[in-house]
């Protein structure tokens, strides 16, 4: 197979699907022209500048730093189609009209390039019908490509091919989609909407129609229906504000407009119809988030929800029972027992939803997914589920969930009159569920069907998998060197050990601390390097302070320096390994974690990892060695010592104001992250790429870095900090507290009492780190910031 190598991206359509899908591939370094009409007035691509201009103000933020948006060229289709001609893939996300989009293809179809993709971000509309228009040489080249809003944060792509789009093709884009912009693919038939949309909008308009026939409101059916329940904490009616009622209205024409009203042809269809209450909001103009209103509108601190009896907002926050949040923190089997059987009108609504959506995902699956496993995926992928729905149901007992799914049909309480097939009673699935080691029920071929044996998984060493399919955890794979409660050393490959934090959060206690120091003693001994990873999305929360409690209630601060010592000896440990150690970064690395990651060889970062040095918010300064790192990097950079004070200012403000990056490049800008540390779009590669790090670090002949020491700014760049602290406390924008914390972290980074230019060594900063941590631990305002943070994990302003 030939490399398909794409070096810049358009996309046509500049509205929130374009632009955040030109945001997101900037993210990964692929520039991208975005397209849109030429305007009437002023330049003829002020439409897609101003699109371009308003990603910087979006939130959640579609950019991983403002500064990428300088990769997104504008452009119109009247003055720069020739543009074409130069990019490797070629997004369509105009709004969803089949005319529209046949009229855009014709124009741009004799300016793309001879290699090149041409896929449209649809929603639902058939992709063999808008490849109808484009010519024979295009038409094999030509596929479907749907992201998730926001394209940044949620991880579904749904390819889609037509009878006439190359093999290769699609799998080229996959190895693309997935690598390059982190994402995971699940591939779908050509049926309306999809899959995660058909089943999800199937799944959202059943449950507005159970809460009405059971009479709850959508503040209540929320509350039931989001994290409680295992799916999306914006459950129901907030994703519909979430995504827009307008569009959500779109996709439920779709529906409706190609699955017809004879029920031979789906037997669900008389649920496809708009739910009233929709059509109300709509027609007051009321979109969801988009609009500031829609099932929920935001008054000043308040969230109201509509009332469609009174046309108006009235008070929400309503929650669900406390007797069925009970039942459902009981196990699967049990959990849809007791909900079945219930009085209680919540906990029938839950069932019934629950059941609704078995009954339609078996008897769909023949038709819009190859497998079992693609309705799983796309689901959790694509909705933010935990859990798929039949996932859940193997869970729960497959023959018994299916008898009582039988029995409601029978008792017409189901949505519709339609049989489970046959499969679900009889033959293998009966006996083993829908997964399995051997692959996932495809209903179509009646057949068990494994995963996607495409290059690009060979760099997912643990993938996602689905319940029932018996792939080995991450923590009880390779071969294991010393395990304990807090920590697991093991290997792969016998060649690079693999250290898992484990404990909660990753919290780094003394055991943990101990752990790492042997594991890398080990790893000096007989293996070639070191990678810190952990299978989930905290690399480390920080320093265990919870553990330390018994120390310090029985010796004071006094009885926590030595433990302190022990930790940032193990950051020099760490840092002057004979053998590189790799920290491979997922989600939050904050406090301690933010040290530990800092004093290694190197970085292997998911795009998504939150970096930073957060000690202030539980009233204490980092004492592992975070502070140290910020000297010695603003003397590395530093022209002469004079100006050392100009170069410490950024990682000053960061560590006094617990400044934490939003991306891994935006940690990377913060400098928590180096120039050549690697960031890795897609979280399943983070491992595969950090111990290739670590492989070819020892292969090419690494050597540590020889401790010397470093320039400091001195006691006058302490005072003219101190100055402008002064200014900040008397001006009310920090406490006199924050102003103390704050002083401290200058002494630190300055060097302390010394003169400007004066040498000192890591250990004399960490010293002086240590000496200050201590005395705020015994602080009383630091102590109230602590025990704040650990009763309600939200920090203390004092």
């Amino acid at each position: 197979m030939n490399r398909f190598t794409v070096r810049k991206v358009a996309v046509l359509g500049a509205g929130v699907m374009g632009a955040q899908i030109a945001a997101h591939l900037v993210n990964v370094n692929v520039p991208v022209v975005l397209f849109d009409l030429p305007a009437k007035e002023g330049p003829k691509s002020a439409i897609a500048q101003k699109a371009i201009d308003g990603l910087k103000k979006l939130k959640p933020a579609p950019l991983a730093v403002p500064e990428g948006a300088a990769l997104i060229e504008p452009a119109n289709y009247e003055e720069h189609l020739a543009k074409l001609g130069e990019c490797d893939l070629i997004i369509e996300a105009i709004a969803e009209r089949m005319d529209w989009k046949l009229d855009l293809y014709q124009r741009i179809a004799p300016f793309v390039a001879p290699h090149a993709i041409a896929a449209s971000n649809t929603s639902g509309l058939s992709i063999s019908a808008l490849a109808a228009v484009l010519p024979v040489s295009l038409k094999p080249r030509f596929c479907g490509v749907h992201f998730f809003n926001p394209p940044r944060y949620m991880s579904l792509v749904e390819l889609i091919a037509t009878p006439s789009t190359e093999t290769q093709v699609l799998d080229q884009l996959e190895a693309f989609v997935t690598t390059s912009l982190g994402k995971s693919v699940v591939r779908a038939k050509d049926t309306p909407n999809f899959i995660a949309n058909r089943v999800g909008m199937a799944g959202l308009l059943a449950t507005i129609h159970e809460a009405e026939k059971f009479g709850l409101t959508c503040d209540v059916v929320d509350d039931l229906t989001g994290k409680k329940l295992g799916r999306a904490s914006s459950a129901t009616f907030r994703t519909a504000d979430v995504v827009g009622l307008d569009t959500m209205v779109h996709v439920i024409k779709t529906l409706q407009d190609n699955l017809g009203s004879d029920k031979a042809n789906d037997p669900f269809y008389a649920t496809y119809a708009t739910p009233p209450v929709l059509s109300q909001l709509i027609q007051l103009g009321a979109l969801g988030q988009k609009s500031g209103a829609g099932y929920y509108k935001k008054v000043g601190p308040d969230i109201l929800r509509f009332d469609s009896a009174k046309a108006d907002y009235v008070a929400g926050g309503a929650k669900a029972e406390e007797i069925v949040g009970r039942i459902l923190k009981k196990p699967a089997p049990e959990r849809l027992k007791l909900l079945r059987e219930s009085s209680n009108p919540q906990a029938q609504f839950l069932w019934a939803v629950l059941r609704d959506s078995f009954h339609y995902c078996a008897v769909h699956l023949a038709d819009v997914a190859d497998c079992a496993r693609d309705i799983d995926f796309a689901m959790r992928w694509g909705f933010g589920n935990t859990q798929g729905p039949f996932e859940l149901w193997q869970e729960a007992g497959w023959l018994q969930v299916a008898q009582w799914v039988k029995e409601d049909i029978d008792a017409g309480k189901a949505l519709c009159n339609a049989p489970l097939p046959d499969w679900v009673f009889s033959g293998p699935v009966s006996e083993r569920g829908v997964h399995t080691p051997e692959g996932s029920w495809s209903a179509s071929q009646q057949r068990y069907v494994p995963g996607s044996t495409l290059p690009v998984y060979q760099r997912q060493l643990f993938p996602e998998t689905v319940l029932g399919s018996g792939a080995q955890p991450a923590l009880k794979a390779g071969t294991e060197l010393f395990k304990n409660d807090e920590i697991r050393v093991w290997t792969l490959d016998g060649e690079v050990l693999i250290a898992s934090i484990t404990a909660k959060l990753h919290l780094i206690s003394p055991q943990v601390t101990e752990s790492l120091v042997r594991a890398v003693d080990m790893a000096e001994q007989h293996y070639k390097g070191l990678v810190i990873w952990s299978p989930d999305d905290v690399f480390s929360a920080g320093a265990n302070l919870e553990a330390l409690m018994p120390v310090f209630m029985k010796s004071g601060a006094k009885g926590i320096e030595p433990e302190e010592k022990k930790l940032q000896d193990a950051m020099l440990r760490i840092r002057y390994a004979s053998i590189p150690v790799v920290a491979a970064l997922r989600g939050l690395a904050l406090g301690g974690g933010c040290e530990l990651a800092v004093h290694c060889a190197k970085r292997v970062a998911s795009l998504e990892s939150y970096v930073g040095l957060v000690e202030v918010g539980v009233g204490l300064v980092p004492g592992a060695g975070g502070l140290t790192y910020i000297a010695r990097r603003a003397a590395e950079k530093t022209p002469t010592p004079n100006d050392l004070l100009t170069f410490l200012k950024d990682g000053f403000t960061n560590a006094a104001t617990a400044a934490v990056g939003t991306s891994a490049a935006d940690s990377r800008r913060l400098g928590y992250l180096l120039d050549s540390d690697v960031i890795v779009p897609h979280k399943d590669e983070l491992l595969y790429v950090a111990l290739r790090q670590a492989h070819t670090l020892f292969d090419s002949g690494y050597r540590p870095p020889v401790p010397a020491p470093f320039p400091v700014a001195g006691r006058n760049a302490i005072a003219t900090i101190q100055a402008q602290l002064v200014n900040m406390r008397d001006g009310g924008l920090i406490s006199s507290h924050d102003f103390h914390i704050a002083s401290l972290i200058a002494d630190v980074l300055c060097g302390g009492d010394v003169d400007a230019g004066s040498l000192v060594t890591e250990s004399y900063l960490m010293a002086l780190e240590r000496k200050h941590f201590c005395a705020l631990l015994a602080h009383p305002k630091s102590q109230e910031r602590i025990m704040g943070m650990l009763q309600t994990g939200k920090p203390v302003r004092n």
